[in-house]
């Protein structure tokens, strides 16, 4: 991928004049211009940047921006940006896509490109429910959510997108709530410099047909007590007054209070996003209280476009043929005339 010498552009280079249509006060705006503000500060041309995305209410993201797109079929945005990206390693490949598009239809796609580990980054909007259908429960949906096709509560247990991804071998994964502009910026600039494929999941909130799923951990009332928002080798602390942190108790992750108890902050787990096992991740995209955001994997591996390459140069090194003509002519050949 080629990079700028200079930061030469601004988010504006990334917008187009196309009208936005999502539903006023749709966290959508805020990714849209997270993103925008985002790629500047990545060093790409704008001519090497494409989105694509499948169906739903996010997958009208390639509309909006002013770079290469493509707007998919349901749940097929991972096998198409694969296709892209091996075509042209140069080019910064974003997938776009919802809880239903990737966790439902497209599930296959996503858990094989998470595993394949080609080096492109995923957005997943979760709002936790199918929002351009007219509401009715996704595979993220609560148990005894009330939705359009779940009138008395819904009875499946929900995905955890984070726990999906992990166990299907995501390098890395990060998770933001939709209202946290800067924070979200800044996980985008890193999943875009992570060589592999960077899942970002945003808790996205859908003020039609589910509002006010994430407020407990959103709201900016109760923001700074009910999330934890972990950085690459600092304490896991947070809380208005930095006075609570995670230690790990036996096998299971326990909040503390800094002070009490003669717990002090040498006590608490300090992040370490690089690590290769993956088991604490998992325990903190499983932890309810607090909820943990910000980057909570980021682990270098190498990615299916090396592996691919190695083996190609070690089967060309090996092999007796040169060109295309050298293996048309082996063997036994005859002559038409």
């Amino acid at each position: 991928m080629e990079t700028l010498t200079a930061n030469k552009y601004t988010y504006k280079d990334f917008a187009n004049d196309q009208e936005v249509r999502w539903c006023p006060g749709c966290d959508d705006y805020v990714i849209l211009r997270s993103v925008q503000k985002a790629l500047p500060e990545m060093g790409v041309k704008k001519e090497d940047v494409v989105f694509i995305s499948g169906i739903g209410c996010s997958s009208r993201f390639p509309y909006y921006m002013g770079t290469y797109g493509m707007h998919g079929i349901h749940g097929r945005a991972p096998a198409i940006a694969s296709g892209v990206k091996l075509a042209n390693p140069n080019l910064s490949v974003w997938v776009i896509t919802g809880d239903g598009d990737s966790m439902a239809i497209g599930g296959n796609h996503f858990i094989h490109v998470l595993r394949r580990n080609i080096n492109l980054n995923i957005i997943l909007f979760n709002n936790e429910i199918y929002g351009l259908t007219k509401g009715q429960f996704s595979p993220t949906s609560l148990v005894g959510q009330k939705t359009k096709s779940s009138p008395f509560g819904n009875t499946q247990p929900p995905f955890s997108p984070g726990e999906l991804a992990i166990g299907a071998q995501a390098r890395f994964f990060a998770r933001i709530g939709g209202n946290a502009p800067k924070e979200m910026t800044d996980i985008f600039i890193e999943a875009e410099k992570f060589k592999g494929t960077s899942l970002v999941e945003v808790l996205q909130n859908c003020v039609i047909f589910n509002d006010g799923c994430y407020v407990k951990y959103t709201d900016k009332s109760v923001r700074e007590d009910k999330q934890l928002f972990v950085e690459h080798g600092k304490p896991m602390i947070f809380g208005k007054e930095r006075d609570k942190g995670l230690v790990l108790n036996k096998l299971k992750l326990e909040v503390v209070t800094i002070g009490e108890n003669g717990i002090t902050e040498e006590d608490i787990l300090v992040h370490d996003a690089k690590e290769k096992d993956p088991t604490m991740h998992q325990m903190l995209v499983r932890l309810e209280y607090p909820l943990v955001t910000g980057i909570i994997r980021s682990y270098d591996d190498v990615t299916l476009e090396e592996r691919e390459d190695a083996l190609t140069a070690q089967i060309k090194a090996k092999s007796e043929f040169k060109k295309t003509d050298d293996l048309f002519f082996s063997g036994e050949t005859y002559e038409v005339k």
